[in-house]
């Protein structure tokens, strides 16, 4: 694949992803039991945050700082915190709680598969030597189990032939492979963490689009385990009521 092909499968995967989430999460908006005048507030809000985020990002890449690892971790520092915190919060506030009881359950699993995608837009970067090995499912990425496997959880949901307890190891373990990716792409970067000493160094998820994959595409995988856990605590305190 043409380095080009990889630079629109980010783009492409980027949007598609977040249109789906946006349109689950208006959805459920529109189904639940809020006054007309605060759903379309929330709405409008929640689209706003997530084209603001996704500007930023485009914007800190572009300028070059998040690629100046002299400044090194304060050039990726907003990219790493910026979104967990704000997910975090998101995910245990009453707001949300509200829409997760609305929100199917396989929806948000479903929307893991992106991951698989990822990984194979990984692999073509790494064949045309712009990523490291470890950092594909040849190395020591397998976060492409996760991609594989959300779409099988997804209909066992649907279907009711999978438990809660299930479907909490699986996010947790999911969680497990993510973190693991992270960790090896910061330590693949050049600085003074860096232990892996394959190269290229990992610098090129700081140049735009590339940058979304670290910026968006990594929040929304832990974002959605995380509102995936806080749903099923929420639906079995419901169901203990």
């Amino acid at each position: 694949m043409h380095l080009l092909g990889i630079q629109s499968g980010f783009i492409i995967l980027t949007i598609s992803s977040y249109s789906y989430l946006f349109l689950e999460i208006k959805k459920a908006v529109r189904l639940g039991p809020w006054p007309l005048a605060r759903k379309g507030q929330f709405t409008t809000l929640f689209l706003v945050a997530l084209l603001a985020w996704g500007l930023f990002v485009t914007f800190w890449s572009l300028s070059g700082w998040m690629g100046n690892f002299l400044v090194f971790p304060f050039n990726v520092l907003p990219i790493l915190t910026i979104p967990f915190i704000s997910i975090l919060v998101f995910s245990f506030s009453k707001t949300m709680n509200d829409l997760l009881l609305i929100i199917p359950n396989q929806k948000i699993v479903q929307l893991q598969t992106f991951r698989f995608f990822v990984e194979l837009l990984l692999w073509a970067m790494y064949l045309k030597n712009q990523v490291p090995i470890q950092m594909t499912f040849e190395g020591q990425n397998f976060d492409v189990l996760t991609g594989a496997s959300a779409p099988i959880i997804a209909l066992l949901i649907a279907k009711g032939k999978i438990s809660k307890t299930s479907q909490v190891i699986w996010n947790i373990l999911c969680l497990a492979l993510l973190v693991n990716i992270v960790v090896t792409a910061i330590l693949s970067m050049p600085s003074p963490l860096k232990i892996f000493i394959d190269e290229p160094a990992n610098t090129i998820v700081t140049l735009f689009p590339f940058s979304w994959l670290p910026g968006l595409l990594v929040p929304l995988a832990y974002g959605l385990h995380f509102l995936s856990l806080r749903q099923l605590y929420l639906t079995r305190e419901k169901m203990l009521k």
